[in-house]
């Protein structure tokens, strides 16, 4: 109930002279006003009520108040948590690469000839040495021939020449002249048979045959190109790193492929070699990858390769999700008596989802990894699925 006094409200002017002031409606008031005045009061009264429950209403809203009606603070915030602990963790450069055969050769023909027999095709493994294609040589064994019978001549005439020179029967000089004629014929005897030799065309390195160019009774020119041999037992990659990194990458560390051919599966291998000189056009070395050949990795494939350089067994990480970005200095937040804290961190080393923290927590933490965007210093959380969430880091 509202008590109005009637002297707050106002009295106006109806032709009728009227004192102004405080009165007392029940007594005070001329009769013919007392109708009027009445409806004012009531209207008045039922005003401030109004107004009085409407200001009772934003004072106390339902459901601000507990069950013992105490007032309530803010929502908690829900978020979701990891508890951090130790795994392994390594510091590596990436870089991409196709793969190349550790040694390839094109087999080309040394001599002219028609194509007799074709011992090789597409795929086959040879060796060293094997004989690929036979050419006619006939040409060249009837010079070999020629030459031959010329060297037995001038090897007889120059057997008889010594032994009249030994009789002081012809002069040294003609001696002289007889063993030159028999080394000159020696020599194009041994050309004439290196000829007939480069009829039967061999492969110059062992390996697979990568490409046929030639067939059976094909016409082959000297100098043409035939076959390509790709030596597949070992297979290599060339990065071409920056030189920042000349210091860590050293020959003799580990590598880790995977290729785009073969989604899934990875691939090991090791440092071959680096270059000991930077490019300096470029910036950059040379650090070339070896592995293994002979099984599903072809030379041309494109590889995404990872040097680890430096291992930590039992660094402690968390989700690479909990750090709070767009901030100069790396922070999280971490759940303490329910209450979010912002925690500035010193960060290490970086693999998959996982980042090394060096300063700023301990093992058994909770970092927020969801929920963090609406969280500011000191604000009240809400633990969602913690029994799920918080169990340590697995090693991988």
């Amino acid at each position: 109930m509202v008590n109005v006094n009637a002297s707050d409200i106002p009295i106006y002017n109806t032709g009728v002279p009227l004192r102004t002031g405080r009165f007392d409606i029940a007594k005070d008031p001329p009769m013919h006003l007392q109708s009027s005045l009445r409806h004012r009061v009531v209207f008045s009264a039922l005003l401030a009520s109004c107004l009085a429950l409407a200001a009772c209403k934003n004072a106390a809203k339902p459901g601000d108040e507990g069950p013992d009606g105490a007032k309530k603070g803010p929502e908690a915030i829900p978020v979701e948590v990891v508890r951090i602990g130790t795994r392994p963790i390594a510091a590596s450069y990436t870089g991409t690469a196709p793969l190349e055969p550790r040694s390839e050769a094109q087999v080309v023909a040394k001599t002219s000839g028609v194509a007799l027999v074709v011992l090789a095709e597409e795929g086959q493994i040879v060796r060293a040495g094997q004989t690929l294609v036979r050419l006619d040589a006939s040409r060249a064994a009837l010079q070999a021939a020629q030459s031959a019978s010329q060297v037995r001549k001038l090897e007889a005439s120059y057997a008889r020449s010594r032994q009249l020179a030994s009789q002081k029967l012809i002069s040294a000089n003609d001696n002289d002249t007889l063993r030159y004629d028999l080394e000159n014929a020696r020599a194009v005897n041994r050309l004439a048979n290196l000829e007939v030799s480069y009829a039967n065309v061999a492969a110059p390195i062992s390996g697979v045959v990568a490409q046929r160019s030639i067939k059976a009774g094909n016409f082959v020119q000297i100098n043409t190109p035939i076959f390509r041999i790709v030596d597949t037992s070992r297979l290599e990659a060339v990065l071409n790193v920056p030189e920042r990194e000349i210091a860590v990458l050293k020959a003799g560390l580990p590598v880790r492929l995977a290729v785009d051919a073969l989604p899934g599966r990875t691939f090991t291998g090791t440092v071959d070699r680096v270059a000991p000189v930077v490019d300096a056009g470029s910036g950059t070395f040379r650090v070339i990858c070896a592995f293994p050949g002979g099984g599903l990795l072809q030379p041309g494939m494109f590889g995404r390769i990872r040097i680890d350089y430096d291992t930590r067994m039992n660094a402690l990480v968390v989700p690479r999700v909990a750090l709070i970005e767009d901030e100069a200095d790396p922070a999280v937040y971490v759940v303490r008596n329910g209450k979010a804290v912002r925690v500035p961190v010193k960060t290490g080393y970086s693999e998959g989802g996982w980042t090394e923290v060096r300063q700023g927590l301990k093992e058994g933490d909770d970092v927020v990894v969801a929920g963090k965007t609406a969280l500011r210093e000191g604000s009240d959380v809400q633990v969602l699925g913690k029994d799920a969430t918080t169990a340590p880091a697995a090693a991988r």
